[in-house]
């Protein structure tokens, strides 16, 4: 018969940690690296320290992300297709990402966490004008975010210089742009002519100029994110599909982890099928660090054009 725990038998519980359930520590703990900032970002582009960055929607995995040495967590409307199961990113609204903002941002603080934080501005958030795009900005660097990211090139300069210029730091994205999947066609590497591919390069060098602080290229031949990377002097590069040779890599958080609603992508890598030792999301997580720290990844042969 088994017996059942008494009072004066059962182990004894912390009051503090039971009234703060889901792993809160009951005091604050140090910060187990500094706080990552505007500065050290371009100080690791100076340095060729390769940034990391990965997607999160919600306060836990952004907090295990950080714990696993994440530098920059990018709440994506991505979250639209993994998340909310739609067929693109178009149909994401800005409430949508001032949640999920917020939730991750809490997280963070929560955890006393490093990572900075960047917030999209959703599809029809900022096209309308500058002003438009302020408003939204406010909304979500209010729910928490660092910085916002735009995408696109040409007609979003002005509205670059007009957040940078009023406080706002912007992260810029080009090539696929999936909030314009419709006008491209699908999901195409970008920049394969030397017309697209010259296109791109102003692009890349007219956004540094309005004050980008961070720019993503998306889905574009290795050798011409190269060429950018190297042509940014001040704005590094984040890229995804986009080879090796630039400042950082970003995935998202469900692809990096094997897991997704379609087809998985060339450029994306399971970090958690356990081929290396790995059985856990940190563990997943710490890899796609270590990789994308050592260059290991991506591999140019299989995940880059």
């Amino acid at each position: 018969m088994t017996s059942v725990p008494t009072a004066a038998t059962a182990p004894a519980v912390n009051d503090a940690a039971a009234a703060q359930p889901y792993g809160a520590p009951s005091v604050p703990t140090p910060l187990a690296r500094k706080s990552i900032g505007l500065p050290r970002l371009r100080d690791m582009q100076a340095q060729g320290e390769k940034i990391a960055m990965l997607t999160a929607y919600d306060a836990t995995f952004a907090a295990v992300a950080d714990a696993a040495g994440i530098d920059c967590i990018l709440v994506g409307d991505s979250l639209g297709m993994v998340c909310q199961g739609l067929d693109s990113t178009v149909g994401v609204t800005l409430e949508a990402m001032r949640h999920h903002t917020e939730c991750v941002a809490s997280g963070l603080r929560r955890a006393q966490a490093a990572a900075w934080l960047i917030g999209d501005l959703p599809f029809g958030s900022y096209h309308e004008s500058k002003e438009q795009a302020l408003r939204s900005a406010v909304v979500l660097m209010q729910a928490g975010a660092q910085m916002v990211k735009i995408e696109g090139g040409g007609w979003t300069l002005e509205t670059v210089r007009f957040l940078v210029e009023r406080g706002i730091p912007v992260c810029a994205h080009l090539g696929l742009t999936p909030q314009t999947v419709h006008a491209l066609g699908g999901y195409r590497v970008q920049g394969k002519t030397e017309e697209s591919a010259a296109l791109l390069r102003r692009e890349a060098s007219a956004l540094q100029d309005a004050g980008a602080s961070l720019l993503v290229l998306e889905m574009v031949p290795a050798a011409l994110a190269l060429e950018v990377t190297q042509l940014l002097t001040r704005c590094p590069t984040i890229g995804i599909g986009a080879g090796n040779g630039t400042s950082g890599q970003v995935l998202v958080l469900h692809d990096m982890l094997g897991m997704n609603l379609g087809k998985m992508a060339r450029f994306v890598h399971n970090f958690l099928d356990g081929a290396a030792g790995v059985h856990s999301v940190r563990g997943a997580m710490r890899a796609y660090v270590r990789a994308v720290k050592d260059g290991s990844f991506p591999d140019n042969a299989l995940h880059a054009w």
